[in-house]
């Protein structure tokens, strides 16, 4: 007879897989590493993921991350240079740029690339938030900060001849990143060098 977890294990475990780069194995192991928790922490750990849409929610202006009913601490802050603006996929490759200590504008989450194959055109993306912003705070420069794979190539390349509709300045991520590689691996160092080296487009 083959050998089955219990019903609700195999419910975490399912959920588990589902996470991306989480497989089998790895969600087994996460499941049982759960197993071994105190009641409160497995309890803090239920509050957080039921809460999490509630207490955390896009910035209406960038589009990062930010708590529940207000923008992000980047937007929110007077010391960044609001006329720069660092168009990124996903949120959370906004903490891999901040890593390097070096870019001091603002973000723009485009929410992923253009994927016909995935479904995914040009109104899936936000892309009419950015050419708003434009105009708003005066943005003199946008940096294009996409992977560098066939996707982020053909977003950037419209973005970018729609951003020169407006005569903005539109650079990209230069030497540092090889071709076909994803930002969301690069280390700050590297990202470093793409500011440093980008070029217009």
């Amino acid at each position: 007879m083959k050998h089955e977890y219990p019903e609700g294990f195999q419910n975490l475990i399912n959920l588990l897989k589902g996470l991306p780069g989480v497989g089998r194995r790895t969600a087994e192991r996460m499941a049982f590493s759960m197993l071994k928790w105190p009641p409160e922490k497995l309890a803090e750990f239920g509050t957080a993921v039921c809460e999490l849409r509630k207490n955390t929610t896009f910035c209406p202006e960038c589009g990062n991350l930010s708590s529940a009913g207000s923008s992000c601490g980047i937007c929110s802050s007077a010391s960044r240079d609001r006329t720069i603006i660092c168009a990124v996929e996903e949120s959370f490759q906004i903490f891999n740029i901040e890593q390097s200590g070096l870019f001091k504008g603002v973000y723009h989450v485009i929410g992923g690339k253009l994927s016909p194959l995935e479904g995914k055109g040009i109104d899936d993306l936000n892309i009419k938030n950015l050419l708003k912003r434009i105009d708003v705070d005066k943005v003199k420069e946008v940096i294009l900060a996409f992977s560098n794979d066939v996707e982020g190539q053909a977003t950037s390349i419209y973005i970018a001849e729609e951003l020169k509709k407006k005569n903005v300045n539109v650079t990209r991520l230069a030497h540092g990143l090889p071709a076909g590689s994803d930002i969301s691996y690069a280390d700050s160092a590297t990202i470093a060098a793409a500011l440093h080296g980008r070029r217009p487009l």
